[in-house]
């Protein structure tokens, strides 16, 4: 089953129907109901040209890697998935395939690491332009657009690691008011909480290493598009750079897409008790998660999202070495990069997962921590923050 066909055949089912169905039907020869890890490379051929499926070598495809690929656009509600060897490999792709040397990008004024290397370091040298605007404000990424030559306004709703929260339907509005597409990741939010294609968003990014493998043990990257002439190009291009995603990595996002909804639904129950425990702390300065009332995106994030995630950012206000301090003061909550898995993770992005934006304009504060919430018991995650807290502010 093509990615086209699984997206519309399971467009009228729910989520967690189509996380378990789209993409894959039974296998006719056994009846296996979960898709085989295809571990070969080629394919053989009933005389030249007469491929079975459409298969003949796994850079342009792999029946592994289309379950994948139908599974995840019908989750986005979108007509054609592609999944890559990471997320970084995702957008790279789509950066060549959508843009030209003398073209411009508008990007986050807080975008994660990774992106901004990708653009400022490696697209930038090749010749594209680029401006950094705050996705929060529609003015502002308004001013930032270059008509005619502006090709791709790119958001991250929520941010990372700020929780800026991007309104999707305005922001579109403004980027096809330019000529511009809407680039849209989605990996914070993931698939069950928010679906961008629908709010008017031309394609949609994920990291799959992060909350749709969730397990903290494969990396991956997808995009997802409505727009068949889209498709068309992005296909092109994926098979032409060959970032694609291997068969146990797709088998492994795959499995770990079945259960995002129920996912979802405890990283975000228990974000939201660590959300109650650090605003109540009198060490904390300031805590960031778009489900708190005051958050300035709020509203926003009530009316594209249905829940507000696992992430949780806060600052402390004793400074940089106490955030330090308490990254390596944790027990439950691991000190390390990336987010999404079923354990807790803990960070500090100034030092680690947004160190190549340090001194830039797009610098992060270095008092503040990221915390992945996982899935836990609630109780022993706050107990965890608490002591940590203790253990660090005691010795300040």
């Amino acid at each position: 089953m093509t990615s086209e066909q699984a997206s519309t055949e399971h467009g009228k089912h729910g989520f967690e129907t189509r996380a378990i169905h789209a993409g894959y039907e039974p296998d006719p020869t056994t009846g296996a109901v979960i898709p085989p890890i295809f571990a070969t490379s080629t394919y053989k051929q009933d005389g030249v040209g007469g491929m079975r499926g459409g298969y003949e070598y796994s850079r342009s495809g792999n029946p592994t890697r289309t379950a994948l690929e139908g599974n995840i656009a019908a989750l986005e509600q979108g007509e054609r998935g592609f999944a890559f060897a990471s997320g970084l490999a995702a957008e790279d792709t789509l950066i060549r395939a959508l843009t030209r040397p003398g073209d411009h990008v508008v990007i986050p004024d807080d975008a994660y690491g990774g992106t901004y290397r990708l653009v400022d370091k490696v697209a930038q040298p090749w010749g594209l332009a680029y401006d950094a605007a705050p996705v929060s404000d529609v003015d502002a990424v308004r001013a930032a657009i270059r008509p005619g030559t502006t090709k791709l306004v790119w958001v991250e709703t929520p941010t990372n690691p700020l929780l800026n929260i991007g309104d999707i339907e305005a922001l579109a509005a403004v980027a096809h008011e330019a000529g511009a597409l809407l680039v849209v990741d989605n990996t914070f939010a993931s698939s069950y909480l928010q679906q961008p294609l629908t709010l008017g968003a031309d394609v949609v990014v994920h990291s799959t290493t992060k909350y749709a493998g969730g397990h903290s043990d494969v990396v991956g990257g997808a995009l997802v598009v409505r727009d068949l002439d889209l498709a068309e190009k992005l296909a092109f291009f994926q098979n032409s750079i060959g970032g694609v995603a291997g068969p146990f990595d797709a088998w492994l996002v795959l499995r770990g897409l079945k259960t995002l909804a129920l996912r979802m639904e405890r990283h975000s129950d228990n974000a939201e008790r660590v959300v109650e425990f650090l605003t109540s702390h009198p060490g904390v300065e300031q805590v960031i998660y778009p489900g708190l009332a005051e958050h300035p995106g709020h509203a926003v994030a009530a009316r594209q999202m249905k829940r507000f995630g696992g992430i949780v950012s806060f600052r402390l206000k004793a400074g940089e070495q106490a955030a330090l301090d308490v990254c390596a003061a944790t027990e439950l909550f691991t000190l390390g990069e990336s987010l999404g898995g079923v354990e807790s993770l803990i960070e500090h992005p100034g030092r680690m997962t947004h160190a190549s934006v340090v001194g830039t304009d797009l610098e992060v504060p270095a008092d503040l921590v990221r915390l992945s919430v996982g899935i836990e018991t609630a109780d022993d995650l706050v107990a965890d923050l608490d002591q940590a807290l203790a253990q660090v502010l005691g010795r300040a």
